[in-house]
């Protein structure tokens, strides 16, 4: 890698940043378009360039000129420039910052396996794109599911581009553990700090409080088991709870997640702890490689570090490794697809 991310210069020059988006007529990608033009992403000084992916069809093709209408009706001032593509070697054309949000939905009677044969095809593809056409710093989150497989598979096929480039979104699990535990403490959730998630985003994923602080106070002992015992499956479960409650699945704050974990990789997360699945580095046992969810410092200019020496119980190695041997059994799936 090179030793100062581009993105640095690129807001001390003030020309626009060139943003690629998968599935910008979904729910999600609909939801963030207007936030990064907005300037919620890189600031309110950086001008943006948007670049967007519809499939081949009438049907996707008129969808996303009526996005572009809206946007350009919106006259933000930060969005200096948008396109639209049905080639994902032309949509990720020298592509600094890449948010991959389009994916396959699960159908009915189609298990995880067919969800992950499915959309390793779309994510192979990809890879090899963003391989061929990026720009070498590009900095690449995974959004569609099986997220961390996803990028895994982006990542192996895009061998001329550093692992350190992919990445894959936990950072809506880490809001919503958050968000559960401001409820707990009956206070407000800016304040929560220290708190993250391991492994996986699917049911196996292990939300840990252990370190849990209010503005810098503690408060984990005030905790107890029984709400220990059904915050884990509470946040494991969020997303299908809101499928129940609104009939449709989270959008805007999966949009918004993506936000905070680009932002942050970016700009530097001000000292905070924040979840990022990304290529492990061997800590915690994970294989190097895997795409697994840790505890994280971003110190800036596109750069994140593994915080590799958080104290593990016997009960916390046991998520880890249920985690690990979840998507170590992804991998495999999918091996074929892999470079």
């Amino acid at each position: 890698m090179s030793g100062l991310f581009n993105f640095f210069w690129v807001t001390q020059m003030n020309r626009p940043i060139r943003i690629a988006v998968t599935g910008p007529t979904g729910s999600i990608g609909y939801s963030i378009l207007f936030r990064i033009a907005a300037g919620d992403l890189f600031g309110k000084q950086q001008p943006v360039e948007l670049r967007l992916l519809a499939r081949n069809t009438p049907e996707s093709q008129n969808r996303l000129k009526g996005t572009m209408m809206e946007l350009a009706d919106c006259a933000f001032p930060l969005l200096a420039e948008m396109s639209a593509h049905t080639d994902e070697k032309e949509l990720f054309d020298g592509a600094e910052c890449v948010f991959l949000i389009g994916s396959q939905p699960r159908k009915e009677g189609m298990d995880r396996s067919d969800l992950l044969r499915a959309n390793g095809e779309i994510f192979r593809r990809q890879g090899k794109a963003l391989n061929e056409r990026a720009s070498r710093d590009v900095r690449v989150v995974v959004v569609g599911n099986p997220c961390n497989t996803n990028a895994y598979i982006a990542m192996k096929n895009a061998p001329d581009l550093a692992p350190e480039c992919f990445s894959a979104l936990m950072r809506l699990d880490q809001n919503r553990a958050m968000a559960r535990l401001a409820e707990k403490l009956e206070l407000p959730v800016s304040g929560i700090e220290q708190v993250f998630v391991w492994g996986n985003h699917g049911n196996t994923m292990y939300p840990d409080v252990r370190f849990a602080r209010y503005r810098g106070k503690r408060v984990d002992s005030e905790l107890d088991s029984e709400w220990l015992a059904s915050f884990i499956p509470n946040v494991a479960t969020r997303g299908s709870q809101i499928i129940k409650a609104r009939g449709a699945s989270s959008a805007a704050s999966a949009a918004s997640a993506a936000i905070d974990h680009m932002r942050d990789w970016i700009l530097g997360s001000e000292g905070r702890c924040c979840t990022m699945a990304v290529p492990s580095d061997g800590s915690y046992g994970i294989p190097r490689g895997l795409m697994f969810g840790f505890p994280c410092f971003c110190p800036g200019e596109g750069r994140y570090q593994i915080i590799s020496d958080m104290p593990i119980t016997p009960e916390v190695r046991a998520q880890i490794e249920k985690n690990r041997d979840a998507l170590i059994a992804e991998a495999q799936a999918v091996s074929d697809l892999l470079f």
